[in-house]
């Protein structure tokens, strides 16, 4: 939490994620033990 940011605003024209030609989102995981993870993922619109 403290190298990398916890959360994330990506704006949805017509359905599709507005991202840069060289953008992309990805989950680093710092740990060597499995374990779950929850996402949570947030909508908002008109």
């Amino acid at each position: 939490m403290a190298l990398t940011r916890t959360s994330e605003v990506i704006p949805i024209v017509k359905g599709k994620l507005q991202l840069g030609t060289w953008q992309g989102i990805f989950l680093f995981e710092h740990r060597r033990d499995p374990h779950r993870r929850r996402i949570v993922v947030t909508v908002m619109g008109k």
